[in-house]
């Protein structure tokens, strides 16, 4: 790559590791918007993030055409090649987790005003740490740091642990009082996108690993 090349392709990938910050910065938002709308009772607040989820799907379009764009004028090779797909990658799992956060409040408006069961104190939990596991994980991506990717790949395995606690749980309250199936079955719904939102945080970490490595392997097998 020339030196004018190197120039115009550095330029451009700023921009889209800018878009990468800016989605992920959204995404954190709307899942501790969607943990708040449940929590609270908060219907406003559901509605929020579910209108908010259509800013996501745009910056991921922006995203892919950019580095479409990129790859078919720049020619990347290399590295910069496996950046610009890793980028794209990322795009389309954090939009992803745009629709397990407008998942969770869409399930808030179908629970209306009914009242939290007690077992749902753990999925607080599992939102807080969907949140962190995120936010390290574009830390990991813009330092480039393969070691502390993989470091939070594996804390999907506590995401799992809580998640099959809130399920046991739930499952439990169904079989003894039928009148909770309802109650039960919607926060199961809320724990289920909780858990898929850190299985694409760690997919995002596989392509933190590829773009610096070049290995692309599944760091979770769920």
């Amino acid at each position: 790559m020339t030196l004018g090349l190197r120039v115009i392709f550095d330029r451009e990938f700023a921009g889209i590791r800018e878009d990468i910050l800016a989605m992920s910065e959204m995404v954190d938002w709307a899942i501790e918007r969607a943990m708040y709308a449940l929590t609270e009772r908060d219907l406003d607040a559901a509605n929020e993030v579910i209108d908010h989820d259509v800013e996501v799907n745009k910056i991921r379009f922006k995203v892919e055409e950019t580095c479409l764009t990129l790859i078919a004028t720049q020619q990347p090779a290399a590295g910069d090649l496996r950046a610009v797909i890793a980028a794209m990658h990322m795009a389309v799992e954090m939009e992803r987790m745009g629709d397990h956060a407008a998942g969770i409040a869409k399930t808030v408006i179908m629970m209306k005003e009914e009242p939290l069961l007690k077992t749902s104190k753990k999925i607080p939990k599992m939102g807080k740490l969907s949140r962190k596991m995120l936010a390290d994980c574009i830390q990991a991506y813009l330092r480039r740091d393969e070691a502390w990717a993989r470091q939070i790949a594996a804390q999907d395995a506590k995401m799992d642990e809580l998640y099959r606690d809130v399920f046991n749980r739930l499952v439990e309250i169904m079989a003894k009082i039928p009148d909770m199936i309802t109650r039960a079955t919607y926060l199961m719904w809320c724990a289920h996108n909780l858990e898929r939102i850190a299985d694409r945080v760690t997919n995002i970490a596989e392509q933190v690993i590829f773009m610096t490595t070049g290995d692309m392997s599944e760091l979770n097998d769920s």
